[in-house]
């Protein structure tokens, strides 16, 4: 496939020399084992996997070697309350076409600590603006709204995204409204990589999906293990379950 120079990011490299042993976390995890170098040929890149393949590890590594903070945010978020990041965001190079006008990365898992220590900067440190750049008190909204509110007010054009399983926050209907943002933004020249268990997020027309389960391999939306299961318990729901308990 000819690369899009269009992007932002252009590759993601694992620096295989400097790893002292892959018997060790997380060099150990398969797909991280098997992993030397990733093109990236899309505006939206989807990766897919079942749990515990190592999908939050490699996007967690991913946005930390970007200069983005683990738990969520910008570079200039650098709160933790538990380390519990992995060493591959050291050993991990990033190369890019174009640099991003703004970077955030966005996680279900650590949203709720985000969306604290946002209400921490406002109340103690007076970063009042902080709440027009959020679209308000975060904890003030549903888990879903609040994840809405964000990418809404604070994505912008030209920006890189990392989002790890936005879905979980979602109802699928707030899932097709996050579509529809990132069709905005990709129009004026965002970039999004994805973690997702989602059918209907990696439906996107534009998207490359790759699968962690087969080390990166491209694939069709219908020919995803995500697609394929739905599809075959909403078909039948009486039959699969009949299959699962009896």
């Amino acid at each position: 496939m000819r690369l899009d120079t269009n992007l932002i990011l252009k590759n993601i490299d694992l620096d295989r020399e400097r790893v002292e042993s892959f018997e060790k976390y997380p060099f150990n995890i398969e797909v991280i084992k098997n992993f030397s170098s990733l093109e990236l040929n899309a505006p939206v890149t989807f990766l897919v996997g079942e749990n515990g393949i190592g999908k939050s590890t490699f996007i967690e590594a991913l946005a930390v070697s970007l200069g983005l903070n683990r738990e969520g945010g910008t570079q200039n978020f650098q709160f933790h309350t538990k380390n519990t990041v992995s060493e591959l965001s050291n050993y991990m190079r990033v190369s890019t076409y174009h640099l991003a006008k703004t970077k955030f990365f966005l996680r279900a898992e650590s949203f709720y600590n985000f969306a604290s220590e946002v209400e921490r900067l406002v109340e103690e440190d007076g970063f009042h603006s902080l709440y027009r750049s959020y679209g308000g008190n975060l904890h003030e909204c549903s888990h879903g709204e609040s994840f809405l509110k964000l990418v809404q007010n604070r994505f912008t054009d030209h920006g890189l995204y990392i989002l790890d399983e936005p879905e979980a926050a979602l109802s699928p209907q707030s899932q097709m409204s996050l579509l529809c943002i990132i069709d905005d933004l990709v129009k004026q020249g965002s970039q999004f990589i994805i973690a997702t268990h989602s059918p209907i997020l990696i439906s996107y027309r534009k998207g490359e999906i790759l699968d962690l389960n087969h080390d990166f391999q491209k694939v069709d939306y219908q020919d995803t293990e995500i697609y394929l299961t739905y599809k075959m318990y909403l078909d039948d729901p009486e039959g699969m379950q009949q299959r699962l308990f009896d």
